[in-house]
């Protein structure tokens, strides 16, 4: 199911927690870093957002936040990705979890899609008791047509 995110939620600016780690940075992927976040993502999580995430990253003004900690990527949220509108792939190397490094990603990535002009974000084939739902008022979205209908499916 999609999930649909109200970019001007109060949650949105109350309830996003301070990183548990000092040296770990928040920013906008730089183009010439591409190279590393393709990388960081086949290795750590798959080819599939790997592919989608490329539709993000090699456009003049990246929509790729990337977490970087030790001059390494350690985390990724990406928009505007697979469709105009829509948040993800997002994603952390299991050894940072727990240091609300997923949390701001997601947070730092919804704020700059309101300033980019939209009023919702679409979390697609998100799930409500997952991550998304502890941290934001969501709106769910059933219909079972959906954007990623059209994906090739592998046997």
């Amino acid at each position: 199911m999609d999930l649909i995110v109200n970019l001007y939620q109060e949650k949105l600016i109350t309830n996003q927690p301070k990183l548990k780690d000092d040296n770990i940075i928040i920013k906008r992927l730089l183009s010439p870093n591409s190279d590393l976040l393709v990388e960081f993502v086949t290795n750590n999580f798959n080819k599939g957002w790997a592919s989608e995430i490329k539709a993000a990253i090699y456009k003049p003004n990246p929509t790729c936040l990337i977490a970087i900690k030790d001059h390494e990527i350690i985390g990724f949220a990406c928009y505007d990705a697979t469709a105009l509108g829509y948040f993800g792939p997002t994603g952390v190397n299991p050894k940072y979890r727990g240091l609300n490094v997923g949390h701001n990603l997601l947070f730092e990535t919804l704020k700059k899609m309101k300033d980019k002009g939209y009023g919702y974000a679409i979390i697609g084939g998100g799930k409500i008791t997952s991550f998304y739902g502890k941290y934001l008022d969501i709106i769910i979205s059933t219909d079972k047509n959906n954007l990623y209908n059209r994906m090739i499916k592998n046997k």
